[in-house]
């Protein structure tokens, strides 16, 4: 059986697994981080479920491979036959993580 968790970070979930290489919002720390926020964790011991807003007494650990930015989003806006528009550019500072494992008990 896979090792697997899903964590949430930048208010979005992503199942992860050892090894694996991710994008998500920026994270603000440079090297290793930990994310703690772990909602469920499978591996050869069972399978975990967090309870109610609680989260897991596990550490999934990454490395921050890159900091860049995302493709660019136009934002268009317009309301016909009244002469409305507004054209507006955005591109999402991004985080490019990898998994180191996965530590239960953390």
């Amino acid at each position: 059986m896979a090792q697997f968790a899903v964590v949430r970070t930048g208010g979005k979930m992503y199942r992860v697994t050892p090894g694996q290489v991710l994008v998500v919002e920026r994270l603000a720390a440079e090297g290793e981080v930990a994310l703690t926020d772990v909602l469920m964790v499978s591996d050869e011991a069972g399978t975990s479920f967090a309870e109610g807003g609680a989260s897991l007494p596990v550490t999934v650990k990454a490395r921050i491979v890159r900091q860049e930015r995302d493709a660019k989003i136009i934002v268009f806006k317009k309301k016909r036959r009244k002469n409305y528009r507004r054209k507006q550019g955005h591109r999402q500072a991004v985080s490019r993580i990898q998994i180191l494992e996965i530590v239960r008990g953390a």
